[in-house]
């Protein structure tokens, strides 16, 4: 005879807020993939998108625009789109009893959030975040890709000696979105046929180039990214450990994040025990028969990769490590891991 906690978890009402994103598209797919026990996934986004036909656990489905009853009986709600998108209404979701799962930074200024990475919680449990007294905590947040790698790095090596830790991630074109991609695409094959290119959303040249910054035009500056990670980054390891140091490159590729990271320690290191801590903290290592991860390779994996660790040629304490990680796809599989334990609890 099963027990109660052998039983299935009873099927919720999920919304995914910022549907049509990238990020959102790759969160309900690991949510048809888990066999997450949805009753229905309600699909959410900006009004500018709002009744584009998409499908959802097979069946066809709309997106909707938020209205005053788009969370009703939602018991998780999913933010994959802009910042701005879940700042106007993740509070919304949050009043009409929905615990908010926010992918996509918007409500990182909440101290009330909790930052959460469930795969690393036998390493570092993720911090206590305050709530009001009595409530439950109804709202988490899902560090990004590159604050993952640098936080699950940080946990799997600070007991062995770590004097420093520096990381330089190479971030994807999809990080901006699908007019980012596109416009990578269209930079591509313009340059290859000498033609002029587009800059609407970089206001650079990314085909075929390494950026440090976008031009003064973009939207968006590629600074402010850096800032955010450590940001998230700081804000899980919460003075435990020491927070590493980040750079961030532009790359001209189209999804998912390369890194390489420089770590230092007091004495020479075991190579093999930096490779049974990393997969103690939940990321994945090749072995050193195996080719080295790519941002092509990683595509689909649920967490980062990393490659063998390599000692510095000149630095007898220093070793060299090289990975990837899938933008998309680590921090989706991560927001439904939250929510699995959150139904089990």
């Amino acid at each position: 005879m099963k027990s109660p906690r052998d039983a299935a978890p009873e099927a919720v009402r999920v919304a995914v807020a910022g549907a049509s994103s990238l990020l959102g598209k790759e969160l309900k797919l690991c949510l048809e993939e888990s066999n997450f026990p949805t009753a229905e996934i309600r699909l959410l986004d900006e009004e500018i998108v709002a009744g584009t036909l998409t499908e959802a656990a097979g069946e066809p489905a709309v997106i909707e625009t938020v209205d005053k009853d788009s969370f009703e009986s939602v018991r998780i709600a999913f933010f994959t789109g802009s910042a701005g998108f879940s700042v106007r209404h993740a509070m919304q979701a949050r009043h009409s009893g929905a615990v908010v799962i926010d992918l996509s930074g918007g409500m990182s200024p909440d101290p009330t959030a909790k930052s959460w990475i469930p795969s690393l919680d036998n390493m570092l449990p993720p911090p206590a975040a305050p709530d009001a007294p009595g409530e439950p905590q109804s709202l988490f947040l899902v560090p990004s890709a590159p604050a993952d790698v640098a936080i699950s790095m940080s946990a799997a090596l600070a007991p062995l000696g770590l004097q420093r830790l520096a990381l330089t991630f190479f971030q994807p074109a999809s990080e901006r979105g699908p007019q980012a991609v596109e416009e990578l695409e269209s930079q591509v094959v313009n340059l290859l046929s000498f033609q002029p290119i587009s800059k609407a959303v970089f206001d650079a040249q990314i085909g075929f180039n390494m950026l440090p910054s976008y031009g003064a035009e973009s939207a968006e500056r590629l600074s402010d990214v850096r800032v955010r990670i450590v940001a998230e980054v700081q804000r899980y390891l919460a003075g435990r450990i020491p927070t590493p140091a980040i750079a961030i490159v532009q790359a001209p590729v189209f999804y998912s994040h390369t890194f390489s990271a420089y770590a230092e320690f007091l004495a020479p290191p075991d190579l093999q025990a930096l490779a049974d801590r990393f997969l103690a903290s939940g990321l994945n290592v090749t072995a050193q028969d195996e080719d080295l991860p790519t941002n092509v390779s990683v595509v689909g994996e649920a967490r980062p990769v990393v490659g063998p660790p390599e000692c510095d040629p000149s630095i007898k304490t220093g070793v060299w490590l090289w990975g990837a990680a899938d933008n998309l796809r680590n921090p989706a599989t991560a927001a439904v891991a939250i929510a699995e334990k959150l139904l089990a609890s």
